[in-house]
């Protein structure tokens, strides 16, 4: 099992004129670790879920991104995940081919239906009902896949996206894999089936990561996907900096293991993300050594 980072939080000690010189050690940091994975959330707004309130210190996810992609040299870098709402389709494929291009190929979509209706109210950004945000994230898909193929330059007609062209110079040095993130059973691991090279759920439990892997391989089974092909990855929340504790989160990762899960990604959740994957850098060969 991999390990990656995943950095939510922007509350760094010494305030906002710290934040960068906390990043570029970030980025170092978790590459000397042996880390395959640094990741932002893709919000406005600080959301609930991290105990802190809205008004609190949030970046704009691809901006961070090509900042990190300038302190990194072998990392792969990607929001975790980006709202389709947020960005019209033909532009976001843009955005990450140039993340794409000034990394060196290292860049990762991560995709998903958008869901803070609070930070799209206050930004103005249409929030549409359930459904029609899956029907927003299939398309932005199909475009996506239509730009990063230099062979097809033509037209995109749907639904809700129209694109006259889907110019795309110059092309990612790799394509960027897709990562679908998410758990909804009937429409969001279809979509995994049908069209990502990855997914990423929460490690709630074996048990419901066991259910869920279960369904998406129903899904690819229906849609004629080989299962293995995707790579599986959990949200596993964050790590107690200790030696009891690095050893109870890598004894908490066998089971997942087990499943076929790829790669756990923990979160810093202070204000000093650099120490902490210092910290936490000696489960990573431990975890690689499970499997």
């Amino acid at each position: 099992m991999e390990l990656g980072f995943h950095l939510p939080i922007f509350d760094i000690d010494g305030g906002p004129k710290a934040i960068a010189g906390e990043l570029a050690r970030v980025g170092p940091a978790a590459e000397e670790a042996g880390a395959t994975w640094l990741s932002f959330m893709d919000h406005f707004f600080q959301i609930e879920q991290t105990g802190l309130p809205a008004e609190s210190n949030m970046l704009e996810g691809y901006t961070s991104l090509g900042f990190m992609a300038a302190n990194t040299t072998t990392i792969n870098l990607g929001l975790l995940v980006t709202g389709v709402t947020y960005r019209h389709p033909g532009l976001l494929a843009k955005t990450v081919s140039t993340l794409d291009v000034l990394s060196g190929g290292r860049a990762v979509l991560g995709l998903g239906a958008a869901w803070f209706e609070r930070e799209h109210t206050g930004l103005g950004v249409p929030y549409p009902p359930l459904a029609e945000r899956f029907e927003r994230l299939e398309e932005a898909v199909q475009i996506c896949k239509q730009m990063w193929d230099p062979e097809d330059n033509g037209s995109f007609d749907g639904t809700h996206y129209q694109l006259a062209e889907t110019l795309c110079e110059p092309q990612p040095i790799r394509t960027p894999p897709l990562l679908i993130g998410g758990g909804g059973e009937r429409k969001t691991l279809r979509l995994v089936a049908q069209y990502a090279d990855a997914c990423n759920l929460f490690a709630s439990s074996p048990d419901d990561v066991a259910h869920k892997l279960g369904v998406l391989r129903r899904h690819c089974e229906d849609v004629g996907r080989d299962y293995d092909e995707i790579r599986k990855t959990v949200l596993a929340g964050s790590v107690e900096a200790t030696q009891n504790g690095r050893d109870e989160f890598v004894r908490s990762m066998y089971p997942y293991v087990e499943l076929g899960v790829h790669a756990a990604y923990v979160m810093p959740l202070g204000g000093k993300p650099a120490q902490f994957i210092e910290d936490v850098a000696p489960v990573i060969p431990q975890l690689a050594d499970l499997g």
